[in-house]
């Protein structure tokens, strides 16, 4: 194990830097080839190691190969896709109904990262008043994972559209485990130069300096060193 307060190499941070920037949510670029299990190992206990509120540790980890799992999950998908479109008109709804938005059986795997909220007991250190923090946990390791998966070559990408209960019911959780995200993972040909939404003309990255405020909502920052940066 390395030492922890060893500081990072300008090329180790140069590195957890790329693959933040260069991370996409992929839905059109994978590749069959599967994924070798020693790296799907280092992904899962990057995930793994994720922090948690009380050490909690809320997910779990469900590997999806079978062809009829992801089809029923499919069938989801474009159940609650056709609702979807419906809250656009016109061009937009034109526009999203091009958007191809998921992967579900062009990826060789899917994973879906579950959130077992009673894991820790009835009172957990840290929960009393968010008690969404077990959730909130469980994100922390889909990024853990997300980031690891670059740095590995590998794409990732988050289907959000599906019926949350009707997920649970394909994928037999017991009531108290939330399906909090249903990812697909595999190789693929490229990584896009921008996130594919903002490609498409579907939304800008907002500006970050617009985003900022001092003390309180509403106020400017003073920080005049600090905007600069950000602008940089």
């Amino acid at each position: 194990m390395s030492d922890p307060n060893r500081p990072f190499t300008d090329e180790e941070r140069a590195g957890l830097y790329r693959a933040i920037f260069e991370r996409r949510d992929v839905r059109s670029q994978f590749l069959p080839d599967p994924i070798p299990r020693p790296v799907l190992a280092r992904l899962l206990k990057a995930a793994h190691h994720a922090p948690s509120v009380g050490f909690m540790q809320p997910w779990d980890f469900i590997l999806i190969d079978s062809l009829d799992v992801r089809q029923q999950v499919l069938a989801s998908y474009h159940e609650e896709n056709a609702k979807a479109a419906n809250n656009y008109s016109g061009e937009r709804q034109e526009t999203y109904r091009s958007l191809k938005l998921q992967g579900i059986i062009e990826s060789p795997m899917n994973l879906c990262i579950t959130c077992d909220r009673s894991r820790g007991g009835s009172h957990v250190l840290g929960r009393s008043s968010i008690v969404e923090m077990d959730l909130f946990s469980t994100c922390l390791a889909v990024q853990n994972l997300w980031l690891a998966a670059r740095a590995e070559g590998i794409g990732v990408g988050w289907v959000s559209i599906v019926d949350q209960t009707k997920l649970a019911g394909i994928l037999n959780l017991p009531d108290n485990v939330y399906p909090l995200a249903y990812l697909c993972l595999g190789y693929v040909s490229e990584f896009l130069d921008q996130p594919e939404l903002q490609a498409k003309g579907w939304r800008s990255r907002l500006p970050l300096t617009e985003l900022m405020h001092g003390n309180r909502w509403g106020q400017p920052m003073d920080d005049e060193t600090l905007l600069n940066a950000l602008k940089s």
